[in-house]
């Protein structure tokens, strides 16, 4: 079996693959300036607080140089800026980069670059995590007679669809843990499945006991919401494990990992995050019933049992490849109902006669016909709805996969990525109900799902060619469709003008912090003052409080990439809310560096 997954043809496929997943994380990576929270990230790595509530000996004096603002972190300067910049979450990922950061420097590019390996190790581990579980997934021996190549292809299949999945392509271009998280998560479930695997077989993996703990410990330091992967594991314990010496060893390996993250919480960072997280919901909540649609945060609407539906189904659906992106062009509801119409009447005419080798010509003409009836009549992306009539076939080839083909040794399997595949979200919208609001209901908090619904995916996908021409044909060529507007997805993200994956409808520009920098170095001589523009902060918290009278992150993302050594005479200019300024100390000049003025990224 083994020799056939990993055969040389197989490795060259795979290795395609990756290469073209690197290449798509890779390009444009350093393109656009960092936003918000990617200025978390930064400051946080180097354990400087946000607004500098550890530097306030460094900005309550008049001047100060870079030298004053890097002067030598403690690993508790290291503590309070991952309480104050990020409630407390992420204390691993933040370890991890500024290892790498240590070596490769802070540029844009240096900063987001581990989220790129760990999305491009993400396709690698998922080849190993298919190959090894779903060898014998299928029961239909005639059309898959080895398990190693039906689980090489079905593989192959899934790493592909990852490798061009545009969520997992934005956020390898953020600064922030959801790379390293939904690597982690997937290593921690593959090593999961390795230990029932070998607890069935009455052998004593001690080994991968200690990496499992390891890696649950790392994954939760990594992203607190990963915690709903792990109530995964438990619940598919529960169903269906039935060694006891397994229960005793996965429990030791949680109380092992759960007993380590509390120490975060008890003496780390972690001691505010449940006070931060009450104070957010309490603060959103408000929001959204007093000022849902214009409070500099988004929309955020009461958690209604309508408002949660509305905003669950685009992350259920980008979920899923077939329909990807198409709750946000597929709308209006006499459109939508035409589509759903004339899907379910294809996917009523495949279940009738997919299995005929010879029906009637008018059997092989109706499904490409009902999947283009609908264009002469919808009347916006006529095609994005030809997209989803074909999704609701290609579903029903999913479920008929799921009830007809899995063999009843893979069905656990099966049930735990279905279980795997929703829980996460499902998670999202019980607290969106419990905290009263809407705001947390978003992809990036439930991304965890993603490889394993990938997976599911690629069975549709199998299924797909095992059905007659006159059917695969017409719904391959929508999915072919599909692909395009991924495409066309990928380019927006590339150019940063897709609001669900940049944030912003504005693209931005070359990190302006940065640029600063280099133009202070170039121009600086001694005797000139550099002055930097204060924001009015806001303060919503004792966390967000920090004793100075003005706003400092301008200046703090300016000194982060100037020379620590460097002894440049720098003040904050309380009356300027937009410009850096260089006075030249012989001659008075003042050289505007940079205006932020309604640079909305600054924020």
């Amino acid at each position: 079996m083994y020799q056939n997954q990993y055969s040389k043809r197989n490795i060259l496929i795979l290795a395609g693959i990756v290469l073209l997943a690197f290449v798509l994380r890779v390009y444009r990576l350093g393109t656009y300036g960092i936003y918000f929270d990617e200025k978390s990230t930064l400051l946080i790595s180097q354990g400087v607080c946000l607004e500098g509530a550890n530097q306030r000996d460094v900005f309550a004096q008049k001047y100060f140089t870079p030298t004053d603002f890097w002067k030598p972190k403690t690993f508790a300067d290291f503590i309070e800026a991952n309480i104050r910049g990020d409630i407390g979450n992420s204390p691993s990922y933040y370890g991890v980069l500024w290892l790498w950061m240590e070596v490769f420097g802070l540029s844009d590019f240096s900063m987001r670059f581990p989220s790129v390996i760990f999305s491009t190790l993400t396709i690698i581990l998922l080849f190993i995590f298919v190959t090894r579980h779903f060898g014998h997934w299928s029961r239909d021996s005639t059309l898959h007679p080895t398990g190693g190549d039906s689980a090489a292809s079905l593989a192959l299949i899934t790493c592909f669809i990852a490798a061009i999945e545009p969520f997992f392509v934005s956020y390898s271009h953020m600064a922030r843990n959801y790379s390293m998280t939904f690597f982690l998560t997937l290593l921690a479930t593959h090593l999961f499945l390795l230990l029932v695997e070998k607890e069935k077989a009455r052998q004593r993996p001690i080994g991968l006991y200690v990496a499992y703990c390891l890696t649950v410990a790392t994954t939760i330091l990594s992203h607190y919401l990963t915690v709903t992967v792990f109530l995964c594991h438990a619940l598919y314990a529960l169903l269906y494990v039935r060694q006891t010496r397994a229960w005793v060893g996965l429990a030791a390996a949680a109380v092992v990992a759960l007993g380590g993250v509390s120490l975060w919480f008890l003496f780390g960072g972690g001691k505010y995050t449940f006070f931060t997280l009450n104070y957010q919901a309490q603060f959103y909540r408000n929001l959204a019933l007093t000022n849902p649609y214009n409070n500099g945060f988004g929309i955020i609407l009461p958690a209604t049992v309508a408002n949660v539906a509305k905003r669950a189904v685009p992350v259920f659906s980008d979920l899923v490849f077939f329909t990807n992106g198409l709750a946000a062009k597929a709308v209006g509801y006499r459109n939508i109902f035409l589509a759903g119409l004339l899907g379910l009447a294809a996917t009523g005419v495949l279940h009738r006669y997919r299995n005929q080798r010879s029906p009637a010509v008018w059997v092989k003409a109706a499904l490409p016909l009902l999947l283009v009836a609908g264009l002469p009549f919808y009347t916006t992306s006529r095609w994005h709805f030809l997209v989803l009539s074909a999704a609701i076939p290609m579903y029903y080839l999913l479920a008929a996969t799921l009830l007809e083909d899995v063999d009843r040794r893979s069905r656990p399997l099966v049930v735990f990525l279905l279980i795997l595949s929703v829980v996460p979200t499902l998670f999202l919208l019980l607290m969106a109900f419990r905290s009263g609001h809407t705001y947390g209901i978003t992809q990036r908090y439930s991304g965890f799902s993603f490889p394993y619904v990938t997976l599911l995916v690629a069975m549709a996908f199998r299924k797909l060619t095992t059905l007659r021409p006159w059917f695969s044909l017409p719904l391959a060529a929508a999915m072919l469709i599909q692909v395009a507007f991924i495409g066309l997805l990928l380019h927006r993200i590339y150019n940063d003008s897709d609001p669900k994956y940049t944030y912003f409808g504005k693209p931005r520009i070359a990190n302006p912090f940065l640029r600063s920098a280099r133009a202070i170095q170039e121009l600086y001589a001694p005797g000139d003052t550099v002055l930097y523009p204060s924001l009015r902060r806001r303060e919503y918290t004792e966390i967000d409080k920090n004793n100075l009278p003005v706003s400092i992150i301008d200046a703090q993302l300016v000194n982060v990439y100037l020379p620590k050594d460097a002894d440049y005479i720098q003040r904050i200019d309380g009356t300027e809310p937009d410009k850096i300024v260089l006075v030249k100390g012989r001659t008075g000049e003042k050289i505007t560096i940079f205006d932020f003025k309604g640079m909305t990224y600054r924020y």
